[in-house]
């Protein structure tokens, strides 16, 4: 059986949060920007999933992961709430609930983050 390095995989999540909010305020700033297209980061999962990580399976009884929708980096017309008579593709609305996603994952990485750094303490101070 392969190890698992949470701290590891917390900082790659960390690192695609990074990303994706640089995204998003590339949307936002560019909002008025005549035929600009908004833009997207693929999902965490599916990145998660291109890294050729298996979960194990030691018992018959487990369970299995299930695939994750994948994301395009473009986001399309109709996945856009409205678009202005300048072709912009960009809501604001939409960008904004993108931000507040990126703001809960990255508290709940940060919390997770800690958590693994009390329990190795914790674990040291045992020994």
């Amino acid at each position: 059986m392969e190890p698992v390095y949470l701290m590891k995989l917390a900082n790659a999540h960390q690192n695609w949060l990074s990303v994706r909010e640089n995204t998003i305020a590339q949307n936002v700033a560019n909002a008025n920007t005549p035929g600009y297209r908004a833009k997207d980061v693929e999902s965490f999962t599916a990145l998660f999933d291109k890294a050729h990580v298996r979960m194990a399976s030691t018992q018959p009884g487990h369970m299995t992961a299930m695939n994750a929708a994948t994301r395009s980096v473009d986001v399309e017309k109709k996945d856009s709430w409205d678009v202005t008579y300048s072709g912009n593709s960009v809501s604001l609305e939409q960008e904004m609930m993108k931000a507040g996603e990126v703001a809960r994952d990255h508290t709940l990485t940060t919390n997770l983050i800690k958590s693994i750094h009390s329990m190795m303490l914790m674990a040291a101070k045992a020994q």
